[in-house]
Order: C-alpha cells, then structure tokens, then sequence
C-alpha cells in the first residue's frame, strides 16, 4: 500500500512540475498559435485569390488574333470580341503602343510550334489572363469541331478513372485509406520523444544538480522514482497532444475541412481500421517508448549536468529520424537486407516496423519479434536506469563509469 502510495505522490509531482514550467506551455502552445496564424493566412489568401479571380474574369480586355492553324472558329472569337488580323508584325507593335490589350498568334502546326501571346503588363500575378484565354479559345474551338462528347473529355483530360487492387489472398487492398490509422501510432511515437524527452532526461539530472538526491533516496526506492517520472512524462504528452489537437478540431468543425486543408467527412469515413495493425501499431508504440525514455532516464543518471545529458538527446532523435533516409525501399522492397537490419535493430526497430505495420509489409511473425524484443529490451534499460540512478545520483563531480558501477555493487 505505501508503495502504491509512494508511486502516485511521485507522478503527481512529476507531472505537475512538469505542466507548470513555462518552457512547456512554450512548446505546447506554439504549434496551436502557428497552426491558427497558417490557417489565417491560407483562409485571407484563399479568399483574395477567389476576389481576384472573379475580378479578373469581369473584366475584358482588347484582343486581335491571327490564326495559322485553322482550328479557332469564327463563332468562339466573337463570343470574346477577338478582332481577327492577316500581319503578325503590325499586331504585336500594336500591343507594344497601348493601341490593343492582347494579340494571340495561332502557328500552323500546333503540334510542334507554341501558341504566342503577346499583352499589355497587367502585373506579375494578372498577366497569366492572356495565355489563359488563348488557350481556351483553342479548346473551346477543338471541342466543337469534335462534337462528340466522349471524345471531348478525353482530348481535356476530364475522364477519371477507379482503381482497385488486390492483395495475394483475393481481398481488396484498401492502399492510404488503411494505412492512416497505423500511421498515427508513428505520429504520438515521434510527438513524445520529441516534445517530451528532454524534460524526461533533465528531470534525472536535476535532482542530482539541486543535491536532493539524499534526501529522495531515503524515502523512495528508486525504481518508483524511474516508473514514476515515465508515467508522468506520459500523462504529460497526453495533456499537451490534447492541448495541440484542440484548435486543429474547433477550426475543422467551425471553419470546414477546405480552409484548414484536413480530411473532409467522406474521406474519413472511408478509412479502413485493421484491428490487427492497429493492436501490432500500439504494442510496438509502447515498446519504443520503453526503450527510448529508458535510455534517456539511464543517460540522466550517469550525466552530471544537464548540459552534458542534452547532448545524447539530439543522438536519440537522429536514431529516430535514419530510417526515413531509406524510406523508398522500407515501402517498395520490405525483405531488403538493410530494411531487415533496419526492424530488428533495438533504436531503429520502432520507426521502421511502424511503417512496415501500417503498409502491410510487417508479418505476424515479424510483428512478434520486434514486439518481444522492444518490450524486453525495454524493461531491462529501465532496470538499469534504476540501478544507474542508484549508484550515480549522489555522484555529482562527473559521469558515473562502468568501473565505479561495478566496484559499488561489488561493495
């Protein structure tokens, strides 16, 4: 009971000393405050770019045009007042004066040569009007001398097609609609080590700056201590991916799906939950986790300052990020050596068999390895972490070695 006891006053402490830190509400609050200021910016520029474009299509402008190829109709040129002409030269001089807006020159074999825009600076983002007409002429005469509408959304890349695949056993491959929801086990992996590990690996450390480490291993066996500060660090990520998501959903529900450039209703209503990627997905999460804040907790005891102790947190994330240098080949050749080295090397393991999980390339077999080594391998750097944050808390002066750890448990 005292020990159940011990274990909550200890989380609770963690945890609140870590929400109440302003380099946490910092790091919490920024992405919201950035996600709110993109928003912003893309929902005035979106906005803008509709004005404009419904400002620019109001307006006419002056055009002449000469047409070698015999393809623009009469019809669909007097629809936009374009003045037809016989002298190239005289036309372009006459857009150079001011005395016409645009003159649109059509050469004979279009299939070889371009069409030649010539217009009057209307501005950097206004001037792409000219060849936008010019070209929808052309179209627009095309397709009524095809006549045929089959062949019309053919020659305007209208046509769409629907594609689906199947998987060796006969059923349907569901492709990105199934590998989003593993993919989000990925996401929280990468949120934690990232946004909550250096607190993870400080938090041993100052303990042993402030010179309370006496007085804490007196009343606290050391491994509630340990088990106590990674389930406050969890709490934590919790609390602060709370915090992150929120604005992200009031601006989808508020504002819709295309201003804040997320998934609309249909398309995640199309999302196809696997069970068992999604069971494989946490226990490998869980896994990483253990492994990872072990390390960091482990690192925090045999450093002496926090300074030195952030140094190997930047060599945790690097570990984190190096198997997305070969990504292509985790996705396209899953039973490739490096790939395999890759899911079953312990600090690569975690990314690499997420990924694997989430595109279908990760077998039950497989799934099971990389578990039970990420689980065990997890639980005995915890081990150690405790036993190194025995023996190296109280060593204030430097780095705690092998030779020290071993003539103290020896004693």
């Amino acid at each position: 009971m005292a020990s159940r006891h011990n274990l909550g006053t200890v989380i609770s402490f963690e945890f609140w000393r870590t929400v109440k830190k302003p380099s946490f509400w910092i790091a919490t609050l920024a992405f919201p405050l950035m996600f709110a200021v993109i928003i912003g910016i893309v929902y005035y520029s979106s906005k803008t770019s509709s004005d404009s474009s419904e400002k620019l299509a109001q307006e006419k402008f002056s055009i002449e045009y000469k047409d070698d190829s015999s393809v623009v109709l009469p019809v669909v040129a007097d629809k936009l007042d374009a003045q037809p002409v016989t002298d190239k030269a005289t036309a372009i001089e006459e857009v150079k004066t001011g005395k016409v807006d645009a003159f649109f020159y059509y050469p004979a074999n279009l299939d070889k040569a371009q069409v030649e825009v010539y217009g009057k600076d209307a501005g950097l983002f206004n001037n792409g009007k000219y060849s936008a007409v010019a070209e929808q002429m052309l179209k627009t005469s095309a397709a009524a001398t095809i006549a045929n509408p089959r062949l019309i959304a053919v020659t305007q890349g209208s046509v769409s097609s629907d594609t689906t695949t199947y998987k060796k056993d006969g059923e349907v491959s569901a492709g990105w609609l199934a590998a989003i929801p593993p993919l989000l086990f990925l996401l929280f992996f990468y949120f934690t080590i990232a946004m909550l590990g250096n607190n993870l690996l400080n938090s041993t450390v100052e303990e042993k700056e402030n010179r309370v480490t006496e007085m804490i291993l007196t009343t606290l066996n050391p491994t509630i201590l340990i088990v106590g500060k990674l389930l406050a660090t969890f709490l934590a990520g919790i609390v602060q991916a709370a915090v992150m998501i929120t604005p992200a959903v009031i601006a989808y529900f508020v504002l819709g799906s295309e201003v804040v450039n997320l998934p609309n209703a249909n398309m995640i209503s199309q999302l196809v939950v696997d069970p068992t990627a999604m069971v494989i997905g946490a226990l490998i999460m869980i896994g990483g986790l253990m492994l990872f804040t072990g390390t960091l907790v482990a690192v925090g005891a045999v450093m002496p300052t926090a300074k030195e102790a952030g140094q190997y947190f930047g060599i945790a994330i690097l570990l984190m990020f190096i198997p997305f240098y070969i990504i292509m080949l985790i996705l396209s050749d899953p039973s490739a050596l490096v790939v395999q080295v890759f899911t079953f090397f312990p600090y690569t393991a975690p990314v690499t068999a997420l990924l694997r999980n989430a595109f279908g390339s990760l077998g039950l077999v497989d799934a099971a390895i990389v578990i039970s080594m990420l689980m065990v391998l997890g639980t005995v750097i915890i081990l150690l972490a405790v036993r190194l944050f025995r023996y190296g808390a109280m060593q204030y002066d430097g780095r705690l070695s092998l030779k020290t750890l071993s003539l103290k448990k020896r004693a």
